[in-house]
Formats: structure tokens, C-alpha cells, sequence
């Protein structure tokens, strides 16, 4: 028979936020004895944090359950809210909404049902907001902070203020949002909120910060989730999604590197049952890939992204267009945007002008700039100065006035650099070396072509490289040998020298020369270059 002392540790685990210990602890117990309602609310929350969704519905339904039959409405009220929010969380909307059904019965036969009036609320207006009525999800998020704050309830009341601030955001007061999650964000760093709905509002704080494009929020909330993640060893629940955002960020600041292992360990996360880092975790593991160069690898991790029911895009419409295939791009980036909130549609629209650009269609570049430097206008942040800017250089070059993309393409290098941003401040000086080369200032041009590619060659951008030497020339472009196609068509799938000699029937030496004929003859550095330039010529 299992003790006292061994629920009481697992009891001790839970306060400590040691969850993998907590769930192991609590469901021996469990298994042998049986927990009583307060205990399966504990492993709930234990089995959610330790990257077991699935058991922790299965607990806190049996802790709704026992709490009921203990008589307990009021610990029945709050475990239905918390498994209406949780199911959300899981996409299970029917569920949910049966559950916020239960919910808000008892606490409607209640006397005096305090805070718990306005908590079983929550998950309602989570849904409202989840099916686009942000209009009303504000002001249900409105009536229920009117009752945290009569209350005097502070978790419920920063609960609130997220959900007010998301909803505020997606109706276009963006700012007001942000200033919302401002003060949920500010109970996350006192260490007021219990764990789950502090890891909720830490993650999607940041999310939202970023499709604002408010990239000083952004850096300041990354660093309150990644010291809130740091004091929880055994979390799994949010670890995956945290490390995607901040591969996010560091791919931004030019420290690809460091993205790299940030998004493989947001990838090792998910695995390991962060199920929130679905989305994020090979989303931002494909967005280096293209930057780099490695389109399957891109390709792959976007398809990914895709299965988790977000579509993943920019990146996956930006990788179409870097592959030649433009119309695609275009129809695949048009039908997200139609489809989006106001939030990820203004996060699409950069994107959308370079596309339409490419595609040769400007009035509908044209459009979607206008509605970028609307949203610029209405919520003033220095990185929607950049895009901005840049998106104007671009359609101003495609519309032949180089004059004005000249100074447009500087003023957006200029706030790119200002934003600690080095591979869109080198596209911005590409863009600015072709209009001065447009006027005839080609001194000037070969100046910003060379900061660019210094840029470009330290990051190991191959793509921006080749598109670089496309624009200035620099190419060789002798024809290559039969042989030689065959060498560079296997290489593009990642294969090294010796599996390409397996391949062929050649020596690895062989390869080897074969390899650096390619590259010689292309003008190419490496082979994830060699790999760009055979999507990008239809060799594959």
C-alpha cells in the first residue's frame, strides 16, 4: 500500500513544479488507491505540464466528477471552466463548449458564486474570439474583468486581460491590446499566476508582440517565458513553443546559428509532447532552410507546419516564389490572406507586396502596400517603418521610379539596421543598388551590392547570394557537361560525395572534381547554393 508520505510527496512536487516527478508520483497513487478530487486536479495539471494532454482531460474529468460527489460545486465549477480552456487549447471546440456549458449551470444555481461567475465565462469567450467575433469577444472579455476586479480576483483579472488584449488586437486597436498584455504579462513576471494560465499568457504574448511587429515587446516578454521555463526543469508544456519564438527573434537579429539550435530544440520539445510547438517548432526550422538554401528540407518542415491546421505561411508562398514558381506563390499567399484575422493579415501583407511584385501584377502590389502604411499609420512600430519602406523601394524599382526607391530602399536599410536586423538591411541595400544603377550612379550601386553581399556571405544567405549574382552579373554560366548535370541534380538532394559516387558509379574523387568544376563554371561557394540554383533553373 502506498503511504501518506508518497501522496504528500507528490503534493510537494506539485508546489515545487517538479512535473515529471508530480505526474510519476501522483498517478502511483492514483493506480493503487485512487485520488480524491482535489489530488486529480493536481495531476491534471501535473499530466498538462509534463506533455500529457491527453491524461490530464482524463483527470480533471474524473476530478469533476469526485468533486460532485464530495459536494463540492464550487471545485466542480472551476474544473469544468478549466477543462472548457483546456480543450481549446487542444482544438476540441465541441467538447469545450459543453463543458463551459456545465460550468456556468452550477455556478447559476449558486448563491454567491464570487469570481467563479466570471472565470466560467473564459472559455466562452476564448471560443467567440477563436470564431472571429472579436467585436464580441471584447466585450465579454470586458464583463469579466468588471467581476475580477469587484472580486478582487488578480489571477482571473490577468486572465482577462489577455483574452481582452488578443481581442483588442485582432479588432485593430492594437495598441490598446498591447497595453492589455502589458499588465497580464506584468503578473507573469511578479510570479503571481498559477502555472498554466501563466504559461498560456507568456507564449502568446510574445506571438501577438510579434505579429504586431513589436519587436522591443517582443525581446522584453521572450526573456520573462524563456525565466519562467528556466525555473521549471521538467516543464514540457510551453518549452517547445518557447523555443520557436526565440529562433523567431534570433533569426531577425542575423544570429542564425543560434536559431538553428533554438528551433531543433523547439522540434525536440514537441516530440517530447509540447503540442502547443506544433506549428512554431517546424515552421521556424523551415524558415531557415530557405534562407539558407536547403528547399527540400524547407519544403518538408513547411508541409509540417501545414499539418498542424495553421497554414505556414509567408515562408511557404516566399519559398514557391525562390523556386520559380511565381503564379503558385501568388495564389496560395491571396487565398491566406483572404481567409485571415486583421492581425495575420497585416503580418502577410509584406510578403504579399514582393509576391504581386514578382508576379508582375503592381496594382495589387499597390493595394496591399496601401493597407500596410494604413496599419503603419495606425500603429506606428520602428519594424513596420522598415517593411514599409522596403515594400515601397520594391514597387516603386518595379514601377521604374528609381529616383524615389532610392530613398525609400536607404530609409528602409536604415531602420532595419536600427532594429538590429542585417539580412533585411542587405536586401534593402540590393534593392537600393539597383535603382541608383538604374540612374547611372553605378559607383554608388557597386558600394551597396558589396555591403549586401558581405551580408549575405557571413550569414550564409545562398539564395540572396544567387539572386545577388544574377543582378549584378557576376554568374559564369558555361554550359555544363551531361555528367556534370547528374552530379548537380544528386547533390541538390543532399547527398554527399560519396553517396553521389555510390549513385554513378564513381570514384569519390571523381565526385569531387566533378563538384568543383560545377561550382566553378556557376560561380557558385557551397553546396546549398548548388542546391538553390537547380530549383531555381528547373533542374530537379
Amino acid at each position: 500500500m502506498i503511504s501518506s508520505t508518497d501522496l504528500d510527496a507528490g503534493r510537494t512536487a506539485v508546489r515545487d513544479r517538479r512535473w515529471s516527478d508530480a505526474w510519476e508520483l501522483l498517478s502511483r497513487v492514483d493506480g493503487r488507491n485512487g485520488l480524491g478530487a482535489a489530488d486529480l486536479d493536481l495531476l491534471g495539471t501535473a499530466a498538462l505540464l509534463r506533455g500529457e494532454p491527453r491524461a490530464c482531460i482524463e483527470a480533471l474529468t474524473r476530478a469533476y466528477s469526485a468533486h460532485l460527489a464530495e459536494d463540492d460545486p464550487a471545485g466542480a465549477a472551476r474544473t469544468a471552466g478549466w477543462l472548457a480552456l483546456d480543450l481549446i487549447e487542444q482544438g476540441d471546440f465541441t467538447n469545450s463548449l459543453l463543458w463551459a456549458a456545465r460550468a456556468m449551470r452550477i455556478v447559476g444555481a449558486m448563491d454567491e458564486p464570487g469570481a467563479l461567475a466570471g472565470f466560467v465565462r473564459l472559455a466562452p469567450a476564448v471560443g467567440q474570439l477563436g470564431s472571429g467575433n472579436a467585436a464580441d469577444a471584447v466585450r465579454a472579455f470586458e464583463g469579466i474583468l468588471a467581476i475580477a476586479e469587484r472580486e478582487g480576483d488578480g489571477e482571473l483579472a490577468a486572465m482577462t486581460r489577455f483574452g481582452l488584449g488578443k481581442s483588442l488586437i485582432e479588432s485593430g486597436a492594437v495598441l490598446e491590446g498591447l497595453a492589455c498584455l502589458d499588465r497580464a504579462m506584468a503578473a507573469v513576471a511578479a510570479g503571481d499566476l498559477a502555472p498554466l494560465p501563466a504559461g498560456v499568457i507568456a507564449c502568446a504574448a510574445v506571438s501577438d508582440a510579434f505579429l504586431a511587429f513589436d519587436l522591443e515587446r517582443m525581446a522584453a516578454w521572450m526573456d520573462v517565458l524563456e525565466g519562467w521555463c528556466a525555473q521549471q526543469p521538467q516543464l514540457v508544456a510551453f518549452s517547445g513553443q518557447s523555443r520557436a519564438l526565440r529562433s523567431a527573434l534570433l533569426i531577425i537579429h542575423g544570429a542564425w546559428a543560434e536559431a538553428s539550435t533554438a528551433a531543433e530544440l523547439a522540434l525536440a520539445r514537441f516530440r517530447a509532447g509540447d503540442y502547443r510547438a506544433v506549428w512554431g517548432a517546424p515552421y521556424q526550422h523551415a524558415e531557415l532552410a530557405r534562407l539558407r538554401g536547403a528547399f527540400h528540407s524547407a519544403e518538408d518542415s513547411y508541409r509540417r507546419a501545414g499539418e498542424s491546421g495553421w497554414e505556414p505561411q509567408p515562408g511557404l508562398s516566399l519559398l514557391h516564389r525562390a523556386l520559380g514558381r511565381t503564379e503558385r506563390a501568388r495564389d496560395e499567399l491571396r487565398r491566406s490572406v483572404a481567409g485571415a484575422d486583421p492581425a495575420t493579415r497585416r503580418f502577410l501583407l509584406p510578403a504579399v507586396v514582393e509576391i504581386e511584385v514578382a508576379a508582375g501584377d503592381h496594382g495589387a502590389a499597390r493595394r496591399a502596400l496601401e493597407e500596410l502604411e494604413d496599419a503603419s499609420r495606425r500603429t506606428p512600430m520602428p519594424m513596420l517603418d522598415a517593411l514599409v519602406a522596403a515594400a515601397q523601394a520594391r514597387l516603386l524599382l518595379a514601377e521604374g521610379k528609381a529616383r524615389e526607391a532610392v530613398q525609400m530602399a536607404a530609409a528602409g536599410a536604415e531602420g532595419w539596421d536600427a532594429l538590429g536586423a542585417p539580412y533585411e538591411a542587405a536586401r534593402c541595400r540590393v534593392l537600393a543598388g539597383r535603382a541608383l544603377r538604374a540612374v547611372g550612379e553605378t559607383g554608388s550601386a557597386d558600394a551597396e551590392f558589396a555591403a549586401a553581399r558581405a551580408v549575405f556571405l557571413a550569414l550564409g544567405a545562398e539564395p540572396a547570394l544567387a539572386e545577388l549574382g544574377e543582378v549584378v552579373g557576376g554568374r559564369r554560366t558555361g554550359a555544363l557537361t551531361p555528367r556534370e548535370l547528374e552530379v548537380l541534380r544528386l547533390v541538390s538532394t543532399g547527398l554527399t560525395n560519396r553517396g553521389i559516387g555510390a549513385k554513378l558509379s564513381l570514384s569519390e574523387k571523381t565526385v569531387a572534381r566533378h563538384v568543383a568544376n560545377i561550382f566553378g563554371k556557376l560561380g557558385l561557394t557551397s553546396r546549398a547554393a548548388a542546391t538553390a540554383y537547380a530549383y531555381e533553373n528547373g533542374l530537379v
